[in-house]
């Protein structure tokens, strides 16, 4: 067994860095006779253990083998080879996870390591990618002379969103009392590489009357923010007459939340913008992590309530 305290500080100082820690594993062959290597931020990863005794459960949800009691904490467990359409030797390993204010296991075949990267190293994965279920794909050794082995990097909270989706809640259909005071034209820029939680924040910014444009990685944002800049420059307005707000995840590929953040509060044409962080990396080190590169606010995926209120007041100061 192998225990991941809820913040390790080597993977804190990597997100503080712009790096990350992924923990890499097998799943079995795909329908192509494939042996993929997967792989998840450590920092969602509590432990990995051996397979413990599962309870199946009555009208349990598709691909879920039952739950498992884990030191006095119950939980769902998933069979990830099943989600992704691979056939495992066997399901030996069990890898318990906590995000978006959910624990769950996920049944996997075998652990092959954990890899430090830069964010850098991992692309922006199609739509199409394993049913749209993986969001990045990792080069482990970009200087190798082929590229190196690839990793494929699956969508936690879409495949927790499509297995289990009452964990996650799919956002409101109501309103928050009043509009969200953007300048008029103007519109929220949200940054998010996970096909989930950008529905999720659409649904908000709808219910809050809040102009939205999305982008799928912190490099993409930034791009935005740039053409947002110069069309400013352009027409002779203020920067906050075309984007009132940044919302960014932390975990993305290209460029993560923490370099965005650090390269808007350092440019003088852009450090005025309020930036708020939406992530499911939870704990006091992130949070300190996020405020020492000038966030201006920080919220734990997934609240509506507590995303529209760190929004509210991100624009009051």
């Amino acid at each position: 067994m192998r225990d991941f305290p809820s913040h390790p500080p080597s993977s804190t100082q990597a997100s503080g860095a712009s790096q990350l820690e992924l923990l890499l594993f097998r799943l079995g062959e795909d329908a192509g006779g494939r042996r993929e290597l997967f792989g998840i931020n450590v920092f969602k990863v509590r432990e990995v253990m051996e397979m413990p005794p599962i309870t199946a459960t009555p009208g349990a949800a598709r691909h879920v083998l039952g739950i498992a009691d884990i030191r006095g904490q119950v939980m769902p467990v998933i069979d990830l080879p099943a989600v992704v359409g691979c056939r495992p030797g066997a399901l030996s390993l069990l890898v318990v996870t906590e995000f978006e204010r959910s624990l769950q296991g996920f049944a996997i075949e075998g652990v092959d390591r954990i890899a430090r990267l830069e964010w850098s190293q991992v692309v922006s994965a199609q739509a199409h990618a394993v049913g749209g279920l993986v969001s990045g794909i990792a080069r482990l050794d970009p200087r190798a002379a082929d590229g190196g082995a690839l990793a494929l990097v699956l969508d936690l909270e879409r495949i927790l969103g499509d297995v289990l989706p009452e964990r996650i809640a799919a956002g409101p259909e109501r309103a928050f009392g009043e509009a969200l005071p953007l300048p008029p034209g103007s519109v929220v820029l949200a940054a998010d590489d996970s096909f989930l939680a950008r529905a999720q924040i659409e649904k908000v910014m709808g219910a809050l009357h809040a102009p939205c444009v999305l982008a799928r990685t912190g490099a993409e944002a930034w791009d935005r923010l740039r053409d947002f800049a110069e069309a400013a420059r352009v027409e002779g307005c203020a920067l906050r007459d075309k984007v009132a707000l940044v919302l960014t995840d932390l975990e993305m590929p290209e460029m993560d939340g923490f370099t965005l953040v650090r390269r808007i509060k350092h440019d003088e044409s852009l450090r005025a913008l309020p930036v708020v962080i939406h992530s499911s990396l939870t704990g006091r080190a992130t949070e300190e992590h996020a405020r020492a590169a000038g966030a201006d606010g920080y919220v734990t995926k997934f609240s509506p309530d507590e995303l529209a209120a760190a929004m509210r007041a991100a624009l009051a100061r």
